[in-house]
């Protein structure tokens, strides 16, 4: 297949035709280490350009699982993510990296007109929990509307970061679970939305992860 599609996905699901209809779904055990669990929900529809990539693995270097997925180029994207990784944990069947990933990627014109005059109006967030080992950021810039809901619920067991904002603008979104300095970084998430953005993303770490995070 020649590739001449704007979207770059970096599985190499990138194809020359106007309309991309992909749906994923992986399964992979893993090995031992040091113990930590992440439970991931999100959906995105963006008109105009994007660029996000996500990094997935249970151990450091050469051991246990690893997982990367990303979309980049400019054009209308439909997608969705569940994902639920667990690493590091004694008992080996335990250890694992569950991900799903269902997509309509379309390389057509963007419906998104960019304002005539550059808007100043800015908003972010940044939080972190040193106690699990997670951060989470979101940041918009050169706005003409943005409506947004973040929830983060943060203690010494857990952290759970629930997210939904629609934007005309720039959207700038990062994440990361590592239990300590020398754990193996079990999430590494970037994402830039640029153009109209509808975003929504439930994210948990912790002791109890799949107990407790909300569908969103």
């Amino acid at each position: 297949m020649r590739c001449h599609s704007k979207f770059l996905v970096f599985r190499c699901l990138v194809v020359s035709a106007l309309f991309l209809f992909a749906g994923i779904s992986v399964f992979v055990p893993a090995v031992a280490g040091t113990e930590q669990n992440l439970t991931e929900h999100s959906w995105v529809y963006n008109q105009g350009t994007i660029n996000e990539m996500r990094i997935y693995q249970s151990e450091s270097g050469y051991n246990g699982q690893k997982l990367v997925v990303g979309t980049r180029g400019t054009g209308t994207v439909s997608r969705t993510i569940d994902a639920s990784v667990y690493g590091g944990y004694e008992d080996e069947n335990y250890n694992e990296i569950m991900f799903n990933e269902w997509g309509v990627y379309q390389n057509r014109p963007t419906k998104f007109a960019a304002p005539i005059t550059k808007s100043d109006l800015k908003n972010a967030l940044c939080a972190k929990n040193y106690e699990v080992g997670s951060v989470f950021s979101e940041s918009y810039s050169e706005l003409n509307e943005l409506i947004k809901d973040t929830t983060i619920e943060q203690d010494i067991n857990n952290s759970v970061y629930s997210v939904h904002s629609e934007v005309e603008g720039t959207m700038k979104v990062g994440a990361r679970v590592q239990k300590s300095a020398s754990s193996t970084p079990l999430y590494v998430m970037t994402g830039v939305y640029s153009g109209y953005t509808n975003f929504r993303m439930s994210m948990e770490t912790g002791n109890a992860s799949v107990l407790t995070l909300p569908c969103p």
